[in-house]
């Protein structure tokens, strides 16, 4: 589902990932360990077509994105929900517009977003809380939003960046809860992490990185 092969990505400062080679298979929930600086973010943004890689090939569902042309990145896009340390919502709509926005920017019928968005809420818990604003959730409850906004169009891909850091561990937990669930439903899971204390339960795959190159 994601391969990196041979993958060498850099920034002005040196800083990155270099000659880095894995393979993540269809509904996997694998998580990218690491300290500050390991590569993490980079190999997210390099997924997501946020940064272009120096050298090698990544390939998502068998297809060669390393040189996809600009126009055909936002349709690319629409196959990956993206998970953010600090939600990133909208504060000025509420719940239920924050999940909708994905489907609203993909052209779908008001009735399949009102369908789509109502199930989401239900899977993630948060029925009751759909009028409401964003700064009126606790942070664990905008951190739902932010899954289910990822969720709500059903990608093949959700990369998750450190999607816990700013909670605590039983929030957090919930959060793992979550995105367990959807890869039980056959979306592929990538999470960076440092929190090695909070994923060794999980009993999952993790691929460590350190100073940009592959540990374990």
């Amino acid at each position: 589902m994601i391969e990196f092969d041979n993958v060498t990505a850099t920034y002005k400062s040196k800083l990155g990932i270099y000659n880095l080679s894995f393979k993540i298979s269809k509904g996997e929930f694998v998580f990218l360990m690491g300290p500050t600086g390991a590569g993490k973010s980079t190999v997210l943004k390099s997924i997501y077509k946020d940064l272009e890689i120096n050298s090698g090939s990544i390939f998502i569902n068998e297809e060669n994105i390393t040189k996809l042309p600009l126009r055909k990145i936002p349709k690319y896009r629409r196959k990956i929900g993206m998970v953010f340390q600090d939600e990133k919502l909208l504060y000025d709509r509420n719940v239920f517009d924050n999940i909708s926005l994905p489907l609203k920017i993909c052209g779908e019928p008001n009735k399949v977003i009102i369908e789509k968005v109502n199930d989401i809420l239900e899977k993630v818990n948060l029925s009751e809380k759909a009028k409401i604003m964003p700064l009126n959730l606790s942070g664990g409850e905008r951190q739902r939003v932010a899954i289910a906004r990822a969720l709500v169009k059903n990608p093949v891909l959700i990369l998750a960046d450190e999607p816990t850091g700013n909670l605590d561990p039983v929030v957090a937990d919930e959060v793992l809860d979550l995105l367990e669930m959807a890869s039980s439903m056959g979306t592929s899971i990538l999470m960076s992490t440092h929190n090695f204390p909070l994923i060794k339960p999980r009993k999952k795959r993790f691929i460590e990185l350190n100073r940009g190159e592959l540990v374990s």
